[in-house]
């Protein structure tokens, strides 16, 4: 699949530079952005979900904790 990017000066030459001290290709650096990106966002949703159950489930006993 086919993908038109814009980028502007900065961008390229960060994009050049993160090529050349990888020894990737700009492509790859752009597909590697992109994943790393969407796992740490991805992470975070579930570890707010992870918490807002645990929260549900053991909110009463935290709230004794923090009381004694």
């Amino acid at each position: 699949m086919a993908l038109t990017l814009r980028t502007d000066e900065e961008l390229e030459h960060a994009l050049t530079a993160l090529a050349v001290a990888e020894g990737a290709s700009r492509q790859e650096i752009i597909r590697r952005a992109v994943l790393e990106r969407f796992e740490r966002t991805t992470h975070v949703v579930r570890v707010q979900e992870s918490s807002r159950r645990l929260t549900d489930r053991w909110g009463d006993v935290l709230e004794r904790l923090g009381d004694a």
